[in-house]
């Protein structure tokens, strides 16, 4: 059996323990399949469309968007971080939006929203227009990682949650991935204003599949039998007993392991959203490619990124740990990162190679990061800080590619964008190395 058919069909305890507790969780599990082939695919899909519609604007960097609107290489950097400023603020009153209300309704309006600004994306004229669209699609897509990881947690057991985590961050290197050969052609055929638009409308066309097909909670639904749902409810609420009490946000926000959660988020997300913003750039000074082959080069750091997240995830599912699965990684990534800078364009292969190492082992730990969170803290604080460490990754993200762009365009060449994606990286790992995890 495949790793991905194992992804998709829950692990059952075989170890022959007669607890209660094990007895309800393989009962719950049992039916896992069902809830696996309904919601994955709309879990996958809705964030898919959210990264397709924030990441393009690297192609249209790459494809001249700046010469055509008289953008400098600084002020392209700057407006190309935008959105995570518009992320970073609404990040935690969405996610308690969701907690206390409904994941549907949210998802529905932030996916016609951003559709609708990622098409005027295509039609600005100016920089000031571009920049009130940039931070516009931030504000409007902030919350669907909290309100999706919540979703999640309303449908998946702890056994299950590092994979379901998985699933949905696939929504990112799967979409960069074929975004960076189909927006390549694209701009070949028409130019960078059509890319948005075309790559815009999908997202509103889905958010009426999503409202067709979503359902906040397991009861809400007919495709479950009623004890289906009453073992995956008995499951959900065995997992909360012994939890530390959190009484509220405040009590949860200000709590060192989250304190540090969303330090080791922020300087791990300068890394990734340098790398996905501006790897396009990168890789066209490096190899003074044609767009369509800078599209095709830039896939490929994605398809490898894509089996480490299933293979990482599944162990971490398997082994029920978090933590020894995420500060390895990001000190792999930044070593790699850094190996690459040495090597240099005059050993463009090799130093390619390193920089798709760099991109698997960044994403790699996204699963059981985020599988972490509902581990430590009870459900009635779970959406507002996983909100508040989005929040922070959001900040970093805003940090790491505007820097980075700047960095590039003011040296003319990668290294001293590589030296600070390095050293937020390498400080996101040596930090969560340190992070001590009481379940």
């Amino acid at each position: 059996m495949s790793i991905l058919k194992e992804q998709l069909l829950p692990l059952v305890d075989i170890d022959g323990q007669s607890t209660n507790d094990t007895r309800q969780r393989s009962k719950a599990e049992g039916f896992a399949p069902k809830r696996w082939l309904y919601l994955i695919p709309l879990i996958f899909i809705t964030y898919s469309l959210a990264y397709l519609d924030r990441a393009n604007y690297g192609f249209a960097s790459a494809a001249g968007i700046e010469q055509d609107l008289g953008i400098t290489k600084s002020m392209s950097s700057l407006i190309g971080a935008l959105f995570f400023l518009g992320y970073f603020f609404f990040q935690v009153p969405g996610a308690i939006y969701a907690q206390k209300y409904s994941v549907r309704k949210l998802v529905f309006w932030s996916l016609i929203l951003w559709g609708f600004c990622a098409m005027a994306t295509g039609l600005v004229t100016n920089i000031p227009m571009l920049m009130v669209i940039r931070v516009s699609l931030g504000i409007v897509e902030a919350a669907v990682m909290p309100a999706m990881l919540i979703f999640i947690s309303n449908w998946f057991t702890r056994k299950e949650r590092s994979r379901a985590n998985t699933f949905l961050v696939l929504g990112n290197p799967v979409t960069v991935l074929w975004m960076s050969v189909v927006s390549g052609y694209l701009i070949h055929a028409w130019g960078w204003r059509e890319m948005f638009v075309i790559e815009g409308a999908p997202a509103v066309l889905w958010a009426f599949v999503w409202w067709r097909l979503a359902r906040d909670k397991p009861e809400q639904v007919d495709w479950l039998t009623q004890q289906e749902k009453n073992q995956l409810a008995a499951t959900l609420a065995d997992e909360q007993k012994g939890m530390k009490v959190v009484r509220n946000y405040r009590q949860a926000f200000t709590s060192p392991v989250v304190i540090q959660l969303c330090c080791v988020h922020a300087l791990w997300s300068i890394g990734v959203y340098g790398f996905i913003m501006w790897l396009p750039t990168i890789i066209k000074q490096a190899a003074a490619a044609d767009i369509v082959t800078v599209g095709w080069l830039s896939a490929v750091p994605y398809v490898a990124a894509v089996a480490a997240m299933l293979a990482v995830s599944w162990v971490s599912d398997k082994s029920q740990q978090r933590k020894h699965f995420v500060w390895p990684l990001l000190a792999l990534g930044a070593l790699a990162f850094f190996c690459s800078y040495l090597l240099g364009s005059s050993h463009f292969w090799l130093s390619f190679a390193l920089l798709t190492i760099a991109g698997a082992a960044l994403y790699a730990p996204y699963g059981p990061f985020f599988a972490l969170v509902p581990d430590i803290l009870p459900s009635n604080v779970f959406g507002g800080a996983i909100g508040l460490i989005n929040a922070c990754g959001a900040l970093g993200a805003f940090i790491g590619s505007w820097i980075v762009g700047y960095l590039i365009g003011l040296t003319g060449n990668p290294g001293a964008a590589y030296i600070f994606m390095t050293a937020g990286v390498l400080s996101s790992a040596l930090l969560m190395a340190w992070v001590k995890v009481r379940k």
